[in-house]
């Protein structure tokens, strides 16, 4: 007899009882004359008139109209192992149609495609009662910090200090790292992923973060941007990096259920110690953490050590050579002296980049500059101390030719030409406020010397000395109008001025 759903069982019995025909319900219903006289003595057999009462229900309906018999039980078609369809469905290229495959080859009376999937899909509707998301092996790893911390004491002070619980765990297998470091800042979020690609032994595809401000500078629902060092550490590592969209904690699922079995698992059991240092924390977690992965799952009949050896280890990415070497990127503008303050210390750049935007990245000893993704400078990284750092080739050719002079090099200068020059010079550069700005004068007298020679320069220097005259002008003057030769006459032996305004000295007495 041909299975009927239960609403038109009801709707058989329904015009029976009205008095319609074997044929007219037939044909009403579209159902086959045999198939409707089944089910009308059947329904006689149990006694069943239209209407039926209300709390029976289809369940228990179906269950008078079709009883399991021992026949039938013998029959059942063995039940696939829905635990293993689950892993294996993880693996990258394996659908539900091969695995079908493979369990028909193993049980040739087994369900049918159809019933397969539907059965499977109710196995899998226990796991959780939201939509499951597929993980294939090897592709994310997902990344959160715990909303709980742990305390950690001075040993010196007695004072408490709080610390995070970084988690990550990989999709396919749910294979969990867990670190305490000291803050949620970029250092420390960049430092635990290293670690959590070591303690991997590979790296996966993407990774699905949280829109935490140490790895997402913009969260955005479309387009998000990324920390520039965190983009830094993923190109590093041949990944991408993939941050959950905002206010969607189901993207990162996989991880809230990490930090929740973590905060119950380990943190839960580490509640009465004290710990005197983050050294000691870690010390704790890792056994703790070992226990974790050790633990087989109920459902799944296999542990996250046991998954992540059959299914996400394989298909990871090999880790690179050398681990990412933590560095810090910062935009900013070279002012006008073409120079980049970083911490307090004032590093050059080609000076044909002034007011343009620049990337610099800074790792612990170095400063590189980049323009439109070329380096353009790279120093030494010094410490805050207000100083400059300048390198003779980002200077324009004006100030290289200043760059080349000091006060001690100017003073060499003026000295082989005479003592009176040097004498010169060390006068003007000592009543400046700065040496530097008496640099000008000192090198256009000494150029004198090409045009009027040296002894007539150093007699020239002489008498602008004598005169209190500290100015270029004034030496090129003396020399125009030959007074380097001419004895110089003393106010003394000048007459006196006379002149009706001039006051006598007794005017004062």
């Amino acid at each position: 007899m041909k299975r009927l759903p239960m609403r038109k069982i009801r709707d058989v019995l329904r015009l029976s009882a009205e008095g319609l025909s074997t044929r007219q319900i037939a044909s009403s219903l579209a159902i086959g004359r045999t198939t409707l006289r089944g089910y009308l003595e059947r329904a006689d057999e149990l006694g069943l008139r239209w209407p039926l009462p209300p709390s029976l229900s289809d369940t228990d309906l179906e269950r008078l109209i079709y009883p399991r018999t021992a026949r039938d039980v013998s029959n059942r078609a063995t039940q696939p192992d829905w635990a293993h369809v689950h892993r294996e469905l993880r693996r990258k290229g394996v659908t539900l149609s091969l695995l079908w495959e493979e369990y028909r080859a193993d049980h040739t009376e087994g369900y049918g495609y159809s019933r397969f999937c539907e059965l499977y899909t109710q196995w899998e509707g226990k796991l959780s009662p939201v939509m499951r998301q597929r993980h294939p092996a090897g592709e994310r790893l997902f990344v959160d910090y715990a909303g709980h911390t742990i305390d950690v004491i001075d040993p010196m002070t007695g004072e408490v200090r709080t610390a995070q619980l970084f988690v990550a765990t990989l999709g396919a297998s749910s294979y969990t790292f867990a670190e305490a470091t000291w803050t949620q800042s970029l250092p420390d979020w960049i430092a635990s992923h290293v670690r959590a690609f070591g303690f991997l032994g590979g790296v996966t595809a993407q990774i699905v973060s949280d829109n935490l401000k140490a790895g997402v500078t913009k969260a955005c629902f479309y387009d998000p941007a990324i920390n520039r060092t965190y983009g830094d550490l993923a190109a590093h590592y041949d990944t991408a990096v993939v941050p959950a969209r905002p206010h969607k904690p189901k993207d990162k699922a996989k991880v809230e259920g990490a930090v929740l079995l973590v905060e119950r698992w380990i943190l839960a059991r580490l509640r009465n110690r004290q710990f005197f240092s983050l050294e000691d924390v870690n010390a704790a977690i890792r056994p703790l953490l070992d226990q974790l992965n050790d633990k087989v799952s109920r459902h799944l009949g296999a542990s996250r050590r046991q998954l992540f050896e059959q299914l996400d280890k394989p298909a990871l990415k090999s880790l690179p050579v050398a681990p990412y070497v933590y560095a810090e990127w910062k935009k900013c503008r070279a002012g006008l002296d073409y120079h980049i303050a970083i911490e307090r210390h004032y590093y050059s750049v080609p000076h044909q980049l002034l007011k343009k935007e620049l990337w610099v990245r800074i790792t612990a000893r170095t400063v590189e500059v980049f323009h439109v993704g070329q380096r353009v400078a790279s120093h030494m990284r010094t410490s805050g101390n207000g100083q400059h750092s300048t390198l003779r080739d980002h200077m324009p050719a004006d100030h290289r030719f200043r760059e080349d002079w000091t006060p001690e090099r100017i003073r060499a200068w003026a000295a082989r030409i005479g003592p009176n020059v040097a004498l010169f010079a060390e006068v003007v550069m000592r009543d400046r406020k700065h040496p530097e700005q008496g640099y000008r004068t000192c090198l256009g007298v000494i150029r004198l010397a090409d045009r009027f020679g040296r002894d007539r320069l150093d007699a020239a220097c002489r008498r602008a000395l004598e005169i209190n005259a500290h100015s270029y002008s004034s030496v090129q003057s003396i020399l125009k109008n030959g007074l380097d030769s001419r004895p110089r006459t003393r106010a003394t032996e000048q007459p006196a001025i006379n002149h009706p305004n001039i006051r006598g000295a007794d005017y004062f007495h």
